[in-house]
């Protein structure tokens, strides 16, 4: 369903006019100057990583300028929709792991991703997978955990945050708990077979010191 005040451009993006969400002007001015998945990818790598529990909104991380993976995904979702895509976000659910979180957008048919995270492999993903099942495997020799564990099993299909408006995921001064409640409740399809699961090796040195380019210590 378009937005209010909405068309639908050629390539499928909707050109949204005159809708704040309920941001401030200056946080709108933010997120619209970000244009492009990969502007909106580079602006989340430079906010300082928090481990904290917590699941702030996009205004709140805009204002501290530091979040999480789950924030940054909120956060990212928020400036694709003011320029036009709707705010759509998966989630990649782990064994012995945390959940990750990344926005997803589609461009030609094909989707993409942006996410936060301490891992170097687990953020951008350029526009040239068919299906979310693509996408979900592309993360999947960069995901483990300090042991060395390839850990993704499955993610989720494609959650629309349009649907939690009435909580005021964008601009709330409140923890937003109910975008990760409705992430986990999500359906999610597994990757690959538990046998097959048990039987993974563990990733190799070099290309685990590879992954944790840029990580910070808890």
């Amino acid at each position: 369903m378009p937005l209010k005040g909405a068309t639908l451009s050629r390539n499928g993006i909707r050109q949204v006019r005159n809708e704040n969400f309920g941001l401030s002007l200056d946080d709108l001015r933010t997120l619209r100057a970000l244009k492009t998945p990969a502007q909106i990818q580079k602006f989340i790598d430079a906010l300082q990583y928090q481990y904290a529990n917590t699941a702030w909104s996009p205004q709140r991380v805009l204002r501290e300028r530091k979040g999480h993976c789950l924030e940054g995904a909120l956060l990212a979702a928020a400036a694709l929709r003011v320029n036009g895509h709707p705010p759509l976000l998966m989630d990649l659910e782990a064994v012995q792991d945390d959940d990750h979180v990344v926005a997803l957008y589609r461009e030609c048919g094909l989707w993409g991703s942006i996410a936060k995270s301490n891992f170097a492999g687990l953020r951008f993903r350029a526009p040239i997978y068919r299906t979310l099942r693509e996408l979900a495997l592309s993360y999947f020799d960069q995901y483990y955990n300090l042991r060395g564990e390839r850990t993704l099993r499955s993610y989720s299909r494609p959650v629309s945050l349009e649907r939690l408006d009435n909580r005021h995921w964008m601009t709330s001064e409140e923890n937003v708990w109910c975008v990760p409640e409705y992430l986990i409740a999500a359906r999610h399809y597994p990757l690959v077979p538990d046998k097959v699961a048990r039987a993974l090796p563990r990733i190799d040195r070099r290309s685990f010191e590879a992954g944790m380019h840029g990580w910070t210590k808890h």
